[in-house]
């Protein structure tokens, strides 16, 4: 989810960026490598728009998910280790209470 927030910003920021060095004011002009009109500039850097926060928003998102579960994987090892310890003394005390009883 990471990389494809990413690509959503990095494809939004190019075509902001084309946008705005390549056409000529008032006529449109052309952007990479189409002959555009000035209305469909205009959409272009709104969808370029729509994709930057909507990436961002996936980025937050994946991002957030990733550290969830990195917090989740180390509960989970550190009571792992906790449970192995305590059989491992368990294991120990058996032969003992055998003896005994």
């Amino acid at each position: 989810m990471v990389i494809l927030g990413l690509g959503l910003l990095i494809l939004g920021g190019i075509a902001i960026l084309s946008a705005v060095f390549v056409s000529e004011p008032g006529s449109g002009g052309e952007l990479l490598g189409f002959d555009v009109t000035t209305l469909e500039s205009f959409f272009v850097g709104v969808a370029a728009g729509a994709a930057i926060l909507w990436g961002f928003s996936i980025l937050k998102w994946g991002t957030r998910r990733s550290l969830a579960h990195r917090k989740e994987r180390k509960e989970l090892t550190e009571l792992n280790a906790k449970l192995e310890r305590v059989e491992a003394e368990r294991r120990d005390e058996d032969p003992e209470r055998r003896d005994t009883v």
